[in-house]
């Protein structure tokens, strides 16, 4: 039904009902993960051909060793999000041989989408993929892009004349286009002369 990957290591398949039910449809499932080597991300996946039954979705739970706290909320999987990359977050100072559980339950969204919005507000926005970066102001763009070109031009100039060749504007031009293609925060940098 789930399958987990560590980075490095082979895919865990291994996983244990937990809690056998009447009509032999297990609703909890663990892993048991070794802590060595590191692991800080794994991902979760539903095996194809499996589907969650309607309104529900499989909540991922993480308890470490000596944890005072228990099983600690990580992620979700539902059928319209069969995957997941997933931080675990281990304490510090943890033992060769120890090994953290995995916990899957499959409970209703209704139950797991508030702790999802939990999880993403401590983090920061929800579904935030950009990092933040502070703003430059307009002028100090402008100065970065002047002092781009002025390098760029001042290397055609010969020491006994100030003037140089459009043509050497123009090839400025031209790269200095296709450097933005290629990194448009090249001039957010502290010295973005720097590369040329």
């Amino acid at each position: 039904m789930f399958s987990v990957i560590i980075p490095g290591r082979p895919c865990l398949t291994d996983i244990v009902p937990v809690d056998p039910q009447p009509n032999g449809q297990a609703t909890k499932f663990a892993f048991t993960i070794p802590l060595t080597p590191d692991l800080s991300d794994l991902v979760v996946f539903l095996l194809p051909g499996t589907v969650l039954p309607p309104d529900t979705a499989a909540a991922i739970y993480i308890q470490f060793p000596s944890d005072p706290n228990g099983f600690r909320f990580i992620g979700a999987l539902a059928n319209e999000k069969p995957s997941a990359i997933l931080p675990t977050s281990p304490p510090p100072n943890l033992q060769p041989g120890m090994t953290a559980t995995l916990g899957i339950s499959l409970e209703p969204i209704a139950t797991v989408a508030p702790q999802l919005e939990a999880l993403e507000a401590e983090k920061g926005a929800p579904g935030q993929l950009v990092r933040q970066t502070r703003q430059i102001t307009t002028k100090v763009l402008a100065q970065r892009i002047i002092g781009n070109a002025f390098n760029f031009l001042a290397s055609f100039a010969s020491s006994d004349q100030d003037a140089v060749p459009l043509k050497a504007f123009r090839d400025w031009w031209s790269k200095f286009e296709r450097k933005v293609d290629m990194d448009p925060s090249f001039l957010e940098r502290e010295d973005p002369s720097a590369s040329g």
